[in-house]
């Protein structure tokens, strides 16, 4: 059965006061663990130890180690939406800012492998981490739905094809690409294979042979 902690980091009522500080401390302690070590192994005291912080200033933040890195999660999914800027608002065009966005994106998950393969691996298996990653996925698919329905020539191409289905197919396969290439699996650990594979995926659906060409 899927796990059933929440991953809202809520703070517990009746716990001893803490200080920002302490909170970043163990924010940073479990970012630096996740480097060397696969979430599922570890625990609440791996992060204490690293964090130098107590049990109960740990809990006074966070409910859970689930918690703990579903705000890591959302940190690194903000980046994700700034990198993604340039083709949502438009700013130039279509394939330079989706083939921009890409490579942004394909340096998040490389800063933040650790992180970002975590949720990939245990989403599956625990119900609030599923429910944060199915809201955070959600949101790259419809910002990226709301700029396909927004630009004529994807619109044309695409047909009567449903624009969102479109969309999140897009947005999962680079999720699934960008993994492979965190956790170092050919051809994707090469980004210049990472970035033309993405690009050229999403250019090739959403433009065909009619691509607007870089300026």
């Amino acid at each position: 059965m899927p796990s059933r902690r929440p991953v809202s980091s809520a703070r517990r009522s009746g716990s001893p006061p803490a200080s920002a500080e302490l909170r970043e401390r163990i924010l940073s302690a479990t970012r630096e663990l996740l480097r060397e070590r696969r979430f599922d192994g570890l625990s609440v005291a791996d992060i204490l130890a690293a964090a130098g912080v107590s049990r109960a200033s740990f809990y006074f933040y966070f409910p859970s180690k689930q918690a703990v890195l579903g705000e890591l999660v959302r940190e690194a999914v903000a980046q994700g939406q700034q990198a993604a800027r340039p083709w949502i608002d438009e700013e130039q065009d279509p394939v330079s800012a989706l083939r921009s966005g890409v490579a942004d994106g394909a340096r998040l998950w490389r800063d933040n492998a650790g992180v970002l393969m975590a949720i990939v691996e245990s989403w599956g298996s625990d119900e609030g981490l599923r429910e944060l990653w199915l809201e955070q996925m959600g949101l790259f698919t419809d910002a990226a739905a709301a700029r396909i329905e927004s630009d004529p020539r994807a619109r044309e191409r695409l047909g009567s094809m449903d624009t969102r289905s479109v969309a999140a197919s897009l947005t999962w396969m680079g999720e699934r690409l960008y993994y492979l290439a965190a956790a170092e699996v050919p051809p994707f650990d090469d980004e210049d294979v990472l970035i033309d594979t993405l690009t050229n995926a999403w250019t090739s659906i959403l433009y065909g042979d009619d691509a607007p060409q870089p300026a």
